[in-house]
């Protein structure tokens, strides 16, 4: 029988029995995964897989992040390695996993460490929040993980088991001050990259998001959530604002030797600095009508003859949907690019720098192979 909902604990009054560290510390050793990037028991930890899998794991899960990891790690084996290799070919690399201004950031960053710091990590949780791309959250898992710095790095599973254990009423993302100074107060005296990781941990296994295994947590019997028979309630969030739908066009032209017309983006904003076809602005009051306005043409100005596809390319981006219209065209072998744009030989389109959507507007063209929206739903 289900328990009653009880009252909000203050925090002056939480649970007779605090969360005890060295219980979750006892479980995380018998029941830690094996992942590519956590060090084994008694091995060296090397700060460059902390941070690779850090920045790797905003936003994405563990499992969709696994195969990257190991790929990015034998194409750039050191920070070295991915400092001196071309934004390009980072941006390849990276390809599929989203958010490319993440990709953008690390290429910087190791560059900024090799330049600045002679290659050698800063080993304090301030000195890292300092290099690009490394905000609060990845500069405490840093520090913790790799130099035993004592602090508590809390992403989205640190955020749900603390909000749990006390029950916090204010609804996130408000409430990320107050789960940051509990979640501190939870730290051990040792082994703080550990309790880094067992938070993390627990919240990836146990302390799910639905139908959470309580009976198999550590923690259970100090937790105000599982007292109280609410523990899927929290963390408490506010409204989530959907954004508005906007649309577009996407222009295929192949030339005769099978070669694909291609541009880079701007550095700055969304997809920056990735390979894309040419295409016109996403406006939600699109005009399919005057898409072809917007359609690359030949140096001398003349047109294309062009076929809408059937169908559309739908994706989601973090704050909007998309959906493209796609157009396809034929070009002599001869033809030379418009300008701002380069053919793309055909046995090099796996290679190249083209995010998710992109690959999805070519495989609606027929020449790449079908891809899917990649997953966003946090690290677990």
């Amino acid at each position: 029988m289900r328990a009653p909902a009880q009252p909000a604990l203050s925090v002056g009054a939480r649970s007779a029995r605090s969360p005890d560290a060295h219980a979750l510390l006892a479980w995380y050793d018998r029941h830690r995964r094996d992942l590519p990037w956590r060090a084994a028991t008694g091995e060296r930890i090397d700060p460059y897989r902390v941070w690779l899998s850090e920045i790797m794991l905003q936003q994405t899960t563990v499992r969709s992040v696994e195969g990257y990891f190991e790929r990015f790690l034998a194409r750039f084996p050191s920070l070295r390695a991915l400092a001196a290799a071309p934004l390009e070919q980072v941006l390849a690399t990276w390809a599929g996993l989203g958010y490319y201004s993440r990709a953008r950031n690390l290429h910087a960053c190791a560059k900024t460490v090799v330049a600045t710091h002679g290659g050698k990590w800063p080993d304090c949780e301030a000195g890292l929040a300092e290099l690009p791309g490394i905000g609060p959250y990845t500069a405490a898992a840093i520090a913790a993980i790799a130099f035993e710095e004592r602090t508590v790095p809390v992403d989205g599973n640190v955020e749900r088991v603390v909000a749990r254990l006390y029950r916090v009423e204010t609804p996130l993302p408000r409430a990320k001050a107050e789960i940051g100074a509990l979640a501190k107060g939870l730290s051990p005296d040792e082994r703080h990259g550990d309790f880094a990781q067992a938070l993390m941990e627990l919240g990836a296994t146990l302390c799910r998001p639905r139908q959470p295994l309580c009976a198999l947590c550590p923690w259970s019997s100090a937790c105000d959530a599982r007292a109280a028979a609410d523990q899927e309630s929290y963390p408490r969030k506010a409204a989530k604002r959907e954004g508005e739908l906007r649309r577009g066009a996407a222009f295929v032209l192949i030339r005769a030797d099978g070669a694909v017309l291609v541009r880079r983006r701007e550095e700055r904003g969304l997809l920056g600095g990735m390979t894309e076809v040419p295409g016109g602005e996403w406006t939600p009051d699109f005009d399919e009508t005057r898409a072809l306005a917007s359609a690359p043409r030949t140096p001398t100005g003349q047109c294309f003859t062009w076929r809408r596809l059937a169908g559309r390319v739908r994706h989601v981006f973090t704050h909007f949907p998309l959906e493209l219209v796609v157009f396809v065209a034929s070009a002599m072998k001869d033809m030379r690019p418009p300008q701002g744009c380069r053919f793309l030989p055909r046995d090099e389109i796996e290679e190249a720098a083209f995010p998710t959507l992109m690959r999805k507007v070519l495989a609606h063209a027929g020449i790449a192979r079908k891809v899917t929206q990649q997953g966003r739903a946090g690290r677990s």
